[in-house]
């Protein structure tokens, strides 16, 4: 896997599809503080890569090189999320020749290609009148750009639409953004239209929803349709998160993926009698290896967090030494982050996502699966409900760590069980709240004895006296 060198950021952003009279109108102090500088025009060049069946785009993200200046740049656009008109995204540039995508761009979009290959789809030309806006120490914080785009087939203009784009940077005041759209609106320019420019560019295809959406489910609801529901959002989970696991600059990339994998493994499990049994297990064992890699990482993770808040609570003459015994679990980290990265940089990786996307998109289920799911359900969720209560009913008076662990998987089981039926039944949810509590209860405290028994097994080895020293002192903790 290759690291991501590129500029990143979360873009902030409002579109209006403007009609070919409209001026835009004077930006200066549209708020007291901002002002507006020289407007300058520019062309644009971009060229628009996809898969043939146009899945990135559906599923939200784009990939392009674009010269400006004669300078030119990729730039991966990631799904985001839209609110009052805004649209706000992870954005990354990246440096790299025009016909050949690189490597950090393409770890970016893997996830939803997968194993389809990207070519170009669409390019673009663009007359772009810039209007920066300035804060008082004459710092850019935003710009409006009145664009006029032609879109090309071969050396053929096919369509032309004009379009004028608000982006904001982290360090412009809030309420810019709002000021400048109102600024817009009272001059006649609509109201705010988060389409993107490839979107209007390719027409419908580009239109079509993503390969997967959870389907909307109620009490009329067959169970197989629950099912489908409660697996096809465990594996958008895996999807979604695949780049963030690339980078490695977040731990929650990881956390989310694991979490992905295990409730996909436990939903097949869960609704085993109505999925045809050896398609079931055949990806349930298919997922084993890539949710043993994410959870090494994981619980590293996890444990480095703990070791770091424990030993701030040291006396600060042991810190070195606590440094000391969190950097060999530091290089434990990299070793599994590394077997990491060879499994998402595999082929292998890449076609188990692919039979994921199809078992969600049409599992296989026998004939019960169309039993109407407040039917099913019930006896269901009971199973999982049932194991858990016969696990509790084992505990002797002094509980075996092994065994109050198991009891914690058994609550997982029963966790995503209830949730999954509360898509159904509203019934549901005390189950899940209940089942919730003692998994997060039996976790901290299951997280705390593998940090202890690290620990010893670090004290045994060869360590300075103060590193022992504080291998006790963190035992305790």
């Amino acid at each position: 896997m290759t690291e991501a060198k590129s500029d990143s950021r979360i873009e902030r952003e409002a579109k209006f599809s403007t009609w070919p009279g409209f001026v835009l109108p004077d930006l200066d102090r549209v708020l007291p503080s901002v002002s507006a500088g020289a407007r300058a025009e520019i062309p644009l060049d971009a060229t628009y890569w996809d898969t043939p069946d146009l899945r990135l785009i559906r599923w939200g993200t784009t990939i392009r090189y674009r010269t400006e200046a004669g300078r030119g740049m990729w730039t991966v656009k990631l799904p985001g999320k839209t609110e009052g008109g805004v649209l706000s995204r992870p954005e990354h540039d990246i440096p790299g020749s025009p016909n050949t995508i690189p490597d950090a761009a393409l770890d970016l979009v893997r996830g939803y290609a997968r194993t389809a290959p990207l070519a170009p789809v669409a390019r673009l030309q663009t007359l772009r009148r810039r209007a920066p806006l300035f804060d008082p120490r004459g710092h850019r914080i935003a710009e409006v750009a009145d664009d006029e785009v032609s879109v090309l087939d071969g050396e053929r203009v096919a369509a032309r639409f004009r379009e004028v784009e608000l982006e904001v940077t982290s360090e412009a005041p809030h309420h810019l953004l709002p000021a400048l759209i109102e600024r817009l609106r009272a001059a006649g320019a609509g109201e705010p239209d988060p389409t993107p420019k490839l979107v209007r560019a390719l027409g419908p295809r580009a239109l079509a929803p993503p390969e997967l959406v959870v389907p909307t489910i109620d009490a009329a609801s067959p169970v197989g349709d629950v099912a489908r529901a409660a697996i096809t959002a465990a594996v958008i989970r895996i999807i979604e998160h695949d780049a963030l696991v690339r980078r490695d600059t977040k731990p929650e990339g990881v956390h989310q993926a694991r979490v992905g994998t295990r409730r996909l493994r436990s939903d097949l499990r869960t609704f085993v009698s109505i999925f045809d049994a050896e398609w079931g297990d055949g990806i349930r064992n298919d997922l084993k290896a890539l949710a043993d890699a994410l959870g090494h990482v994981r619980d590293a993770d996890v444990m480095l967090t703990r070791l770091k808040r424990a030993s701030s609570e040291l006396d600060p003459q042991d810190w070195p030494a606590a440094e000391s015994v969190r950097s060999r679990l530091a290089r434990q980290r990299a070793a599994q982050r590394r077997a990491l990265d060879d499994v998402y940089g595999s082929r292998e990786y890449l076609q188990l996502l692919d039979r994921l996307v199809e078992a969600a998109a049409a599992p296989r289920f026998v004939e019960a699966a169309q039993l109407p799911a407040t039917q099913a359900l019930p006896s269901i969720v009971q199973r999982p409900w049932n194991h858990l209560v016969k696990a509790v009913g084992e505990l002797g008076d002094e509980a075996d760590p092994d065994h109050l662990h198991e009891i914690r998987i058994r609550a997982k089981r029963v966790r995503y069980a209830a949730e999954a039926a509360m898509l159904a039944i509203a019934d549901a949810e005390p189950m899940a709240r209940t089942a919730a509590v003692i998994q997060d209860l039996l976790g901290e405290q299951h997280d705390a004895i593998v940090a202890a028994r690290w620990l010893r097994d670090v004290a045994s080895t060869n360590v300075t006296r103060g590193e022992a020293l504080v291998c006790g002192l963190l035992i305790a903790a």
